[in-house]
């Protein structure tokens, strides 16, 4: 009974709303012209929708405003698709607040605070306009399959920043601009999908149908599946890409949000001293301190207790739809225990020196 619980409880808060029928038709679209992949991997915003955008675009000065009309300006002369300017606006957001700085860590300039000490030009060029954003589209061309990346982990690509997550959150920001500054439709239908947690049930049903099905390192189906397999087909049942191994799963899988935020469907992740860069289990959660997971060689897909045993990263990431849509019926929220603490559920917490006890191997990371 409790394997259909959130199932039900999701389905019956959005069947109260538009009816079965509608619920039906919604969720069989998802796979049909448009998805929330499409969403992501065309112009308009992933997750977070047009209104952020256009509240984040209020607040730029004439400066900002005048270099986002530039990038767009060159982008066309150059014939790349808006993507590519979408790119670059987040970049230089993150970057600069885009402006063309004089200043920088160490000896950062520009838009996109370029170093001239590696190789990005002179001093005199790196803080050039129209050298700056030519020289950016340059290197963004050379990145293979970047126009199949989220825009943010494609500008991550070209900055090769020690803090890669942070250029995802001018995404809705940077297609709102690209939208109304370069006359292009930004957000035709993405905002008409399914919500996260309509998305969520069907992905959820999916993992649940793998249940018995065993853990093979580096499989994802249709026999057997590792832990970061599993939620990567359990998320394209829904029409929602991510990538396949869980270090990706958390950087570039979806928003980020607190775990005491976290509803049926959100990825949980495990990774040593609660590091995102150890990151070597990831699973779906179901609410009530539940998950479906592929657990480890030697077992099998499962439901089981969410465990802490110091590991437990507080972040979960929400692959689908909007970014903060609150359950119909809010489940039980898990809580996180310190690092000291008992683990939640029934496992028992690492050994000293991060040994597992018996009966619980080392995961291996996927």
């Amino acid at each position: 009974m409790r394997k259909l619980l959130v199932a039900v409880v999701v389905l019956a808060g959005f069947a109260g709303l538009v009816g079965l029928g509608a619920f039906v038709l919604v969720l069989s679209g998802v796979q049909g012209t448009q998805s929330w992949s499409d969403c992501s991997a065309g112009l308009g915003p992933s997750g977070d929708g047009k209104g952020r955008g256009e509240s984040d675009a209020s607040s730029l000065d004439e400066e900002s405003v005048t270099i986002a009309k530039e990038i767009i300006k060159i982008g066309k002369e150059r014939n790349l698709p808006p993507r590519a300017w979408q790119v670059a606006i987040q970049a230089g957001k993150t970057e600069s607040n885009l402006a063309n700085l004089t200043h920088g860590d160490r000896d950062s300039l520009g838009i996109f605070q370029m170093r001239p000490s590696m190789g990005w030009g002179s001093v005199a060029q790196v803080t050039d306009v129209d050298y700056q954003i030519n020289k950016f589209y340059d290197v963004l061309l050379e990145i293979p399959d970047w126009e199949g990346l989220q825009p943010g982990t494609a500008a991550q690509r070209v900055e090769r920043s020690a803090y890669p997550l942070r250029y995802h959150k001018w995404e809705p920001m940077a297609a709102h601009l690209v939208s109304v500054e370069g006359q292009v439709s930004g957000f035709s239908g993405c905002e008409d999908l399914p919500s996260a947690g309509v998305l969520a049930t069907k992905a959820i049903a999916f993992a649940d149908q793998q249940i018995g099905k065993p853990y093979v390192w580096g499989a994802a189906g249709p026999s057997s599946f590792d832990c970061s397999g599993l939620t990567q087909m359990a998320w394209k049942e829904s029409g929602v890409n991510i990538p396949k191994y869980s270090r990706s799963q958390y950087s570039d899988g979806g928003a980020h949000l607190p775990l005491t935020q976290a509803q049926p469907g959100d990825l949980v992740f495990w990774g040593a001293g609660r590091d995102p860069g150890a990151i070597h289990h990831v699973a779906l959660y179901l609410g009530d301190n539940q998950i479906l997971h592929a657990p480890q060689p030697g077992e099998s897909v499962e439901r089981t207790e969410m465990w802490d045993g110091g590991e437990l990263l507080p972040t979960v990431v929400r692959p689908g739809g909007d970014a903060a849509a609150p359950p119909q019926v809010a489940p039980q929220q898990p809580t996180i225990l310190p690092s000291t603490g008992q683990p939640v559920g029934d496992r028992p917490a690492p050994g000293p020196a991060g040994s597992q006890p018996a009966g619980q191997p080392v995961r291996q990371p996927v």
